[in-house]
């Protein structure tokens, strides 16, 4: 193929565009986007800021071939509208449509899954390593922000890519989450004259000229060094080019002719590069642009006025923020811990409470762990709250830092199990695995709100060591006592077959034994109060007297409680038919939890249907 032919295949897609298209363009897109977030939920903010941006990527790369790696994930929805997923976007995160997140699987347009935070540029400098090592032609992108500069993996990718020489391009998208904005009317002036298209136009001919001889070289390192000693000074971000990038920016991330100036300039540099745009969360729609926390995630709302179509009910997360307050005036010593997710995780009446016992630490979940062991070992009662799948950027901090001394930390564990819509990078089914290879750690799991404040008040007063309460995102079921006193609650006595789960799967549990009992068979449910340790005398009695034991959980299947009650029964040289329902060893995709549930088979028609098959073959 001969190189007039490469360029022809390999094209951006937004290449023909003109400024004024792109302009025209840019306000659809934000139409499009207001009018199908609208509809299915998901993240609204962070997509409208990124609009002028996206687009003028796909004016200068192509991103078949070139690889643009999204952190976080949730800022691009632009980029699936502008790769031909436009038509699927009434799909977005629904059961069997498009993912909320970049996700390779849907278009070769996805470099890379992005569903967490701060990886981008560490995963965009090995995709730059491969390229050399392979001999391939392509350009390596890394569009980060939201936040993500509060993770410290992104400073260990910085390093690493900076020093490394190669052409990589780093966007920091500044939207005022990740880093705080410079000011000052001479670095603003400088920062302009620096990227004015006859300044680099001019900069790329004398780098040209300088190296083309020896004493060229030797009067362009001394002007160079100058520079960047009145650039130190003068101009922001200096710490990117003390870390080997070649720092371009602020700029104004709305300024789409612009955009698109500098990263054809930025295409033809080979060498590591790092882009600063500065941008609105909430872009060109006002109820998110003057509440961007409020739009960050949202539930189907009225594109007119913004108000959900549906208020939101009393959930999990709430019902522990309420509970934590009323513990922390209850005892002095409880604080609270968060990483970037105060209000997702129900802390915001703690901290109006007691703000100098509220922390956020940022995208820094091993910090914050590690500085809730320090809290812990001088006295105090760090809770830190965190959704279950980021906890696990954390685990090494709980084995080390935490564990080995039995510190008396509290893990509220957020959007455990099935988390429904933002699919397999956000579904909590590891933890009750992982927590589990921990000695020392109690792990409780409410299956109601009065479960959750009792529990939590005896994990923050009483449990001594690490303790973990794990609830699920949302609102509870039918079952709402508290039965939480004890190891485990039998709550429906039974003798044909024993169902076991905790959680608020235990109201799945409790609608099947309900129809079993329709049919017939009386079903004994006993509810898990403490999953680990787990204690299994009472589940053997009741396995010896019905012989048939079926476990409900939303947890992968390797270290999951049933496999651990089958490994206590056959310790125990108890015979019995034996069924797990589970999320199996696959990562669960995105859709509403009732449509999950039923494909796993955790919902109560699927509960019947296998306990009518182990009775059948028992």
């Amino acid at each position: 193929m001969s190189n007039q032919e490469a360029e022809k295949e390999y094209r951006p897609l937004l290449a023909d565009l003109s400024d004024r298209e792109g302009v025209e363009l840019c306000a659809q897109l934000r139409q499009e986007l207001v009018a199908d977030v609208s509809k299915t939920g998901g993240h609204l903010a962070s997509n409208l800021g990124a609009v002028e941006l996206t687009v003028a990527i796909h004016r200068v790369f192509d991103t078949r071939r070139d690889r643009l790696v999204f952190d976080v994930g949730h800022q691009c929805y632009p980029h699936k509208i502008l790769t031909g997923r436009k038509e699927e976007m009434s799909t977005l995160r629904q059961y069997g449509g498009i993912a909320g997140f970049p996700k390779p699987g849907e278009s070769v347009h996805d470099a890379f899954i992005a569903g967490h935070a701060s990886n981008s540029v560490s995963v965009a400098l090995g995709m730059a390593r491969a390229r050399t090592l392979l001999q391939e032609d392509y350009k390596v992108l890394a569009l980060i922000g939201d936040g993500a500069l509060t993770g410290g993996l992104a400073y260990e990718g910085l390093s690493n890519a900076g020093e490394c020489g190669q052409q990589l391009l780093v966007i920091l998208n500044d939207n005022g989450m990740s880093i705080t904005p410079n000011v000052g009317a001479v670095a603003d002036h400088l920062a302009k004259q620096r990227l004015a298209p006859p300044y680099l136009s001019f900069k790329r001919h004398y780098r040209k000229v300088m190296n083309a001889s020896w004493l060229g070289r030797k009067i362009y390192g001394v002007t160079h060094r100058i520079k960047q000693a009145l650039k130190q000074s003068l101009l922001p971000c200096s710490m990117f080019e003390n870390m080997g990038f070649n720092y371009l920016g602020p700029i104004d991330g709305h300024d789409l002719s612009l955009l698109t100036r500098i990263l054809r300039y930025a295409k033809d540099l080979n060498e590591p590069v790092l882009l600063h745009v500065k941008t609105v969360k909430g872009k060109g729609y006002l109820p998110a642009e003057e509440n961007a926390d409020a739009f960050h995630g949202v539930s189907p709302f009225d594109p007119l006025t913004g108000r959900p179509l549906h208020p939101s009910s009393q959930n999990f997360s709430a019902v522990f923020g309420e509970t934590l307050t009323r513990l922390g005036r209850k005892d002095s010593r409880v604080c609270a811990i968060t990483a970037a997710m105060m209000s997702g995780t129900g802390l915001d009446q703690f901290r109006q409470a007691y703000p100098a016992r509220c922390y956020d630490v940022g995208i820094a979940e091993g910090c914050a762990v590690s500085m809730a062991a320090g809290m812990a070992k001088q006295g105090a009662i760090p809770v830190f709250a965190v959704y279950s799948t980021f906890l696990q950027r954390s685990y090494d901090m709980l084995v080390h830092d935490v564990a080995i001394d039995q510190l008396h930390v509290v893990f509220g564990v957020d959007r455990a199990g099935l988390v429904g819509e933002d699919g397999e990078t956000h579904h909590g089914v590891f933890d009750v695995a992982y927590l589990d290879s921990i000695p020392g750690i109690t792990v409780l799991a409410p299956a109601s709100f009065a479960e959750l404040e009792s529990m939590l008040e005896r994990a923050v007063l009483t449990i001594p060591g690490p303790v973990a309460v794990r609830y699920p995102r949302g609102g509870e079921g039918e079952y709402r006592s508290d039965n939480s006193q004890g190891a485990n609650a039998v709550l429906r006595w039974g003798n044909s077959i024993t169902l076991v789960g905790y959680g608020v799967l235990i109201n799945d549990l409790l609608a099947a034994a309900q129809v079993l009992e329709e049919q017939g068979i009386d079903a004994e449910v006993i509810k898990l109060n403490t999953i680990t340790p787990l204690h299994t005398e009472e589940i053997i009695s009741s396995v010896k007297k019905t012989g048939h034991l079926l476990v409900a959980e939303d947890c992968m299947a390797e270290g999951s409680v049933g496999q651990r009650l089958s490994a206590a029964l056959a310790q125990s040289s108890v015979v019995a038919n034996i069924t797990l329902i589970n999320c199996g060893n696959r990562f669960v995709t995105h859709g509403a939890l009732s449509c999950l549930k039923k494909e796993l088979g955790l919902d109560g028609d699927g509960i019947v249907h296998r306990a009518l098959e182990v009775l059948r073959h028992g």
